[in-house]
């Protein structure tokens, strides 16, 4: 049976491509809003550092109403550290829309997301959003689209659909440019027309793929997935299974059942084949469970999830300063609260050490790690963690690392920079064009874009724009040169004063000011040189008389340097750690006593 009254899509994109503006455009003229209603912008990204940052974290369900069909929507992430959000929802649609930007066309994260799409034979409509951008290349997008389409493979039935042009950001869309859109009814109609109804049993036994997991504090988990075949109804009694592990639950009942509305749940009694649901009731209910009618227990496949390439090590802050802030700073919490984000996050994995206190956490990225630190530690979590590592992978018997296909925008004026930097890094360049801005395009290891994204951002006066995506992964390239510059490291703990920073500062550049708490072992800043040094900033100067007790007025401070959780970990160094807690970031050495950290540095020189 073809459930007509129903669209399932998911919108698929590089980040910054417009996917947030235009659901919230399609969630106004869909009438979810009241026309004199205030709502704000990116309404989709609920998340406290998705609006602080600007970027779609985790995909989310909504849904709108358009001439008696409801077309339920899935808002993906663009970047590509959250690609297993992207990879475990497509399971739940039946249809995509690829948004490409008028200017930048198709980027790392487009190739991504679009193979995903033609690998699970899902119908693909192409919306050139920012058409209303003065420097908007349409035509030249356009053909840059099905190149790339042709590249990875696509049949003549996915070059066949209409083009949409839109600007999500006006809320227009048009079959032809040269007839300005008025409204989204264009967008509209193309899904209708082109992205296939639910097709199913209607009257076979239930059959539900659970591909996002919520959590409330009142029902416990929640599992979100469509009906692939037959009825739930609230109340009845489900069997929970998996495919991988075919292990089997005792009867459950599924206490409550919703549908999405708008940006709402809608309690229902029952949901049919083609739904997007929201379950609650079954007990530790996961991402790739399937929920089945009892008198036929049948798991469905889940879609695999692309491995991580970036490990760090998460372990119980063991610092002078332990404790001080944080609520939660045990090795129990540490563990209960990583394994707890396994049960949402499908591309994260967490490994015990040889040390109770220690847990390797595996993602796609560093801003994939970095986002799971930054949401912990603003739930109160105290702990420390170390520099990003690559994971290595074995292939046929050659050790082989993974390599990243970057591409980066750049002034004219600034290409050659980026070209000499990334070519130290063991960067290839497959290919370059564009006059005023260049459009560079390299094969680069993951382990080389470590720390470099900084240096982009200095080498391109902030003009540049850079992003990549994992490619495949060769042989270990060899080495590559880390940061050039050493650390300032604290000699004492104590208060930081005005003369012992005035001192350290002709050493290198610091990341602290008067009145901060310092332990010995801390790093307190950049070193000018490519070595260690140890300073003393808690030093006083010694007064011999009265006059001389406010001569420190006369010491002249350069302002310290804010490191942003990023940048910390990008300039963190083999022997260094990063204490997190819920108020502070201290780069630290992992040995805090300096004699020993002196009779290591020399067993090492003798080594070599």
């Amino acid at each position: 049976m073809i459930r007509n009254d129903i669209r399932n899509i998911a919108i698929i994109a590089h980040v910054d491509h417009g996917k947030t503006t235009l659901v919230d455009e399609m969630l106004k003229q869909g009438g979810v809003f009241r026309e004199n209603q205030q709502v704000a912008e990116r309404v989709m990204d609920s998340g406290d550092i998705e609006r602080e940052r600007g970027i779609t974290i985790l995909a989310k369900n909504t849904a709108v109403h358009y001439k008696s069909t409801k077309i339920n929507i899935v808002d993906t992430p663009g970047h590509a550290d959250f690609g297993g959000e992207v990879e475990r929802v497509l399971k739940m649609v039946d249809g995509v829309l690829l948004l490409v930007d008028s200017f930048e066309g198709p980027m790392p994260q487009t190739r991504f997301v679009l193979k995903k799409a033609l690998a699970l034979k899902l119908p693909v409509i192409v919306v050139i959003n920012k058409v209303d951008r003065p420097d908007a290349r349409c035509d030249e997008v356009v053909d840059e689209v099905l190149d790339l389409f042709i590249e990875l493979g696509a049949d003549e039935t996915a070059l066949d659909r209409p083009i949409v042009y839109a600007s999500a950001r006006l809320g227009t869309a048009t079959l032809d440019l040269s007839r300005p859109g008025e409204d989204l009814r264009p967008l509209f109609d193309t899904i209708l027309e082109y992205i296939p109804a639910p097709e199913g049993e209607l009257e076979g036994p239930a059959q539900v793929l659970i591909s996002t997991i919520d959590y409330n504090d009142y029902v416990g988990r929640i599992g979100i997935g469509r009906i692939s075949r037959g009825t739930l109804s609230e109340g009845m009694t489900v069997i929970k299974t998996n495919y991988d592990t075919q292990k089997v639950s005792q009867p459950l009942r599924l206490t409550s059942l919703y549908t999405f509305d708008g940006l709402k749940r809608i309690p229902a009694k029952e949901a049919s084949m083609g739904d997007i649901v929201a379950m609650s009731g079954i007990e530790d209910i996961g991402i790739g469970d399937t929920v089945c009618a009892p008198e036929q227990v049948e798991a469905l496949p889940f879609v695999s999830i692309t491995e991580p390439t970036v490990t760090m090590t998460f372990s119980v802050n063991n610092s002078p300063f332990a404790g001080r802030e944080g609520e939660y700073v045990t090795s129990r919490h540490l563990r209960a609260r990583l394994m707890r984000e396994l049960q949402t996050d499908v591309s994260l994995r967490v490994n015990e050490t040889d040390s109770p206190d220690a847990f390797e956490v595996r993602g796609r990225g560093e801003l994939h790690l970095s986002i799971l630190i930054e949401n912990m530690r603003r739930q109160g979590y105290e702990f420390q963690v170390s520099k990003p590592q690559v994971l290595y992978k074995e292939i046929d018997g050659v050790r082989c690392e993974p390599i990243e296909r970057m591409v980066a925008d750049v002034p004219q004026a600034y290409a050659g920079a980026v070209i000499e930097k990334i070519g130290r890094r063991r960067g290839v360049m497959e290919s370059m064009h564009g006059l005023d801005r260049v459009r560079l395009e390299f094969l680069i290891p993951s382990r080389g874009l470590f720390g470099y994204r900084s240096e982009f951002l200095t080498d391109t006066r902030g003009e540049g724009i850079m992003s990549s995506v994992l490619d495949s992964y060769a042989p270990v390239k060899g080495e590559i040169e880390r940061r050039k510059t050493g650390s300032l490291v604290a000699f004492e703990s104590g208060e930081a004063c005005t003369y012992g920073l005035f001192n350290a500062q002709e050493r290198g550049v610091l990341f602290i000011g008067p009145g901060t708490q310092v332990y010995a072992g801390m790093v307190v800043g950049i070193c000018s040189r490519n070595e260690d040094m140890t300073v003393n900033v808690c030093k006083k100067k010694q007064l011999t008389n009265m006059r001389a007790a406010g001569a420190d007025d006369a010491l002249r401070l350069t302002s310290p340097r804010q490191m942003s959780l990023e940048q910390c970990l990008e300039f963190l160094a083999d022997d260094e750690l990063l204490e997190v807690t819920p108020q502070s970031l201290r780069i630290r050495k992992r040995e805090l006593d300096h004699a020993a950290r002196m009779r290591q540095m020399m067993k090492q020189r003798n080594n070599q």
